[in-house]
């Protein structure tokens, strides 16, 4: 399964009030008594995200349900700061994370994956009327990027550019906050979020620089090693793909939105090249 090709967003509200009604006819239909504890984010949209109301809504959120729903269990979702999510299971807080979590050699030796439900691609962000080309070494060392602390993207740049500027925070949207603000230069961030962000009014005036970075990310559900829920969660996984459901959520997140600009340096200098 490859998704990451399919990008856009779901609008905070409207998203939202389709996975609550989503939540609630999950939870009717699974029997009393049995429950699934599951940790996610809430603040990693369209992923996942708290709504006004303080309820959790976003593709990792439906997914849950949707698992749930095949295990015939009643999902309870809560939300935990990314810093604190793994911990939260090893600590018996839940039984599983459900967090746009990418498989990583460090993680896997603390938790056990299920298979990919998503795959993912790394986008730099940066005002529309930037200069700030990410193809060039020095132009990343030369400018201030902005990342979230302790994910694949903030590491991947690290790794590659052990000398960059980088500016952690400790949410995704405090670090788009920073971006907007004009506190830092640019940004890196999961290719979804940052188109989510783009569609916005927030980020009207940003686009994606340079091309999309394939690092072979998956994003997959954890548990605690050992766990039958592991396989558990597999089987429900591909019920889901074969039944058709998760297309459906797929398609409700991450179809392409109009709205959403998403420029190269390439196609700046062809736009330039024709404005007359």
């Amino acid at each position: 399964m490859t998704a990451a090709a399919l990008v856009g967003c779901g609008s905070g509200s409207d998203a939202g009030s389709e996975t609550n009604a989503d939540n609630t006819a999950a939870n009717a239909a699974a029997p009393a008594g049995e429950v699934l504890r599951i940790g996610t984010e809430g603040a990693y949209a369209p992923f996942n995200y708290t709504n006004a109301d303080g309820t959790l809504g976003g593709f990792d959120v439906d997914m849950a349900n949707a698992i749930c729903d095949d295990m015939q269990v009643t999902c309870e979702i809560v939300a935990q700061d990314w810093d604190g999510i793994i911990p939260g299971l090893k600590a018996g807080k839940y039984d599983a994370i459900v967090a746009a979590m990418s498989i990583t050699p460090e993680r896997a030796q603390q938790v056990a994956f299920t298979e990919p439900y998503f795959s993912n691609s790394l986008v730099f962000l940066a005002k529309k009327d930037s200069s700030f080309d990410p193809s060039k070494s020095s132009d990343i060392n030369a400018h201030s990027i902005a990342a979230q602390r302790s994910t694949l993207s903030s590491q991947w740049l690290e790794g590659e550019y052990p000398e960059v500027n980088m500016k952690l925070y400790d949410t995704l949207s405090n670090a788009f906050l920073d971006l907007e603000s004009g506190r830092v230069d640019a940004m890196i961030s999961d290719k979804l979020p940052a188109i989510e962000w783009l569609s916005s009014e927030s980020g009207g005036d940003y686009a994606v620089k340079g091309d999309e970075i394939d690092i072979d990310d998956h994003f997959a559900i954890a548990v605690r090693p050992g766990d039958e829920l592991q396989a558990k969660i597999n089987q429900s996984l591909a019920n889901l793909k074969a039944n058709g459901t998760y297309d459906k959520i797929n398609q409700k997140y991450f179809a392409v939105p109009t709205s959403a600009t998403v420029v190269t340096a390439e196609s700046e200098v062809m736009a330039d090249s024709t404005a007359q």
